[in-house]
């Protein structure tokens, strides 16, 4: 057979990438059903003319996100694991529409709380240690100093009177058009500059979305274990948090509640804080079920400029054809917390309310930083980073599994395949996760447990007492070794 599939040397987009694309969106759209046989590479590869390799290239991704399988010594078919009812067409009207005063309809009878709980930072008095695990830290030493202070420079050499007045408070232009032109080959995600709205980091961002879709006594998906800075904030606002548990394919969609008009934050890529990565058909499925009952999701795509197995995986965003995912990115991990920016890509139809709840918040993040960042992006230093920044993380990340190999022997580990930390299970021999990160830091050596980890748990029979976080990418491939050893110490004394 023969897809109809048509390739363009003038695309910025790989041979590769534009074949990938094709066929899922094909898969999508249903013009590919469960189980229908595809060209071999070789057949395809004649077909378009280019080599077998890029073929292979191509189909190889497709399999990895789950779209294709191979029988063997019978072909390549699409994967039947994919309901025919998810399949989702562009075409279909979204109920419920927010409208631009929602958020002052939903501060009406709000009372004040007595308490707000927050989410756990690092200790700046952290005492030094002969290896910290901590998780979510970037390597300082990475940072691109000199560039960013040529970009600085630059900048305030024409700032003109940019310094001293107001900007737009969805953020500079040019800043949100280099991030709309990354998003589309880094995570799949067409969207047009002006559903980006420039915030603090996720943080900001939760605040952001909290304010505009929750209202006091609505329904607030989250996931169990999930990352406290948002579920707090999610319940300051008035929300009912309702968990649903995760397990090695992310979270559980049968266990999704028949609510309308709920909230649902995921952290599907490389979920915190277990590190699972969630399968394309619940994928599918969670975005079935906020089109079915109105709701919107909240995707916290925190760490996915890390990944290092096979291709980097489709956003959640770029599945979603009813616009019903609000994607929340950030530099905080890739470039530094200290910056302070972050970017929420909105649907469509709610890009004014953003903008309005945005310019309520705050009159905009700092221009600077913003200029400085865009022309970072734009000068294509911003891909090299990531490049080098990832090359040597993936090299830290194989020597902390190696290390733990050789105290420890085989361990159970989730997270591994992207990311900036992964998590180990401890044998049933081993103390709880709490113990051992105080034998840790007793040792010199900080590892992470789920509570000092920011993880918020919702039963306390899941497990998570065995879970031990594991932050890599702050250290060298020295100070991994030596801290695992150091550990392995302390735990057989």
């Amino acid at each position: 057979m023969q897809l109809s599939i048509i390739l363009k040397e003038s695309e910025k987009a790989t041979l590769q990438t534009q074949i990938f694309d094709q066929i899922r969106t094909m898969i999508l759209n249903g013009q590919l059903r469960g189980d229908d046989p595809l060209p071999t590479t070789r057949e395809l590869s004649a077909q378009l003319g280019v080599s077998r390799n890029t073929a292979v290239l191509a189909y190889e991704r497709l399999i990895a996100e789950g779209y294709i399988r191979t029988k063997p010594y019978v072909g390549t078919f699409v994967s039947p694991d994919l309901p025919d009812t998810a399949f989702l067409s562009a075409g279909v009207e979204a109920p419920g529409a927010v409208k631009a005063d929602a958020s002052a309809e939903s501060a009406e009878g709000a009372e004040e709380a007595p308490h707000l709980r927050t989410h756990r930072l690092a200790d700046p008095k952290r005492r030094r240690l002969v290896a910290d695990f901590w998780v979510g830290r970037p390597d300082s030493r990475t940072f691109p100093l000199k560039a960013w202070g040529q970009h600085i420079k630059a900048r305030l050499k024409s700032a003109g009177t940019k310094l001293t007045t107001y900007s737009d408070p969805a953020g500079l232009l040019e800043l949100r058009q280099a991030i709309a032109k990354h998003l589309a080959p880094a995570r799949g995600i067409v969207c047009d500059p002006d559903q980006i709205i420039i915030v603090g980091g996720c943080q900001d961002g939760f605040n952001l979305v909290g304010r505009l879709l929750v209202k006091p006594g609505s329904t607030a998906v989250v996931e169990s274990p999930c990352y406290q800075g948002a579920a707090f904030v999610l319940e300051s606002l008035g929300a009912k948090l309702h968990p649903v548990p995760v397990d090695h394919d992310g979270l559980d969609v049968s266990q999704l509640p028949h609510a309308q008009g709920a909230l649902a934050y995921v952290t599907p890529s490389h979920q915190y804080p277990i590190g699972v990565t969630m399968s394309l058909q619940r994928r599918i499925e969670l975005l079935s079920w906020a089109t079915q009952y109105d709701a919107y999701i909240m995707e916290d795509d925190y760490d996915s400029d890390f990944r290092f197995v096979g291709s980097p995986l489709t956003a959640l965003k770029g599945l979603d054809r009813n616009e019903r995912v609000i994607y929340l990115g950030t530099f905080s991990k890739c470039m530094g917390p200290g910056l302070r920016l972050g970017y929420v890509v909105a649907p469509r139809r709610l890009v004014e309310s953003f903008r309005r709840m945005k310019m309520l918040m705050n009159n905009g993040q700092s221009w600077l930083e913003q200029a400085a960042m865009a022309d970072f992006m734009a000068s294509g230093e911003f891909g090299r980073h990531l490049r080098r920044i990832r090359q040597l993380y993936r090299e830290r990340r194989d020597a902390l599994l190696e290390a733990l190999h050789k105290h420890f022997g085989e361990c159970e580990i989730y997270g591994e395949q992207a990311g900036m930390h992964l998590v180990w299970k401890l044998p049933d021999s081993f103390p709880s996760a709490e113990e051992v990160e105080a034998k840790g830091l007793a040792a010199g050596v900080g590892v992470i447990s789920l509570a000092t980890g920011s993880a918020l748990r919702f039963d306390r029979n899941d497990g998570g007492d065995r879970l031990l976080m594991l932050g890599f990418v702050a250290l060298s491939e020295k100070e991994i070794q030596e801290g695992v050893a150091r550990l392995a110490t302390a735990l057989k004394g």
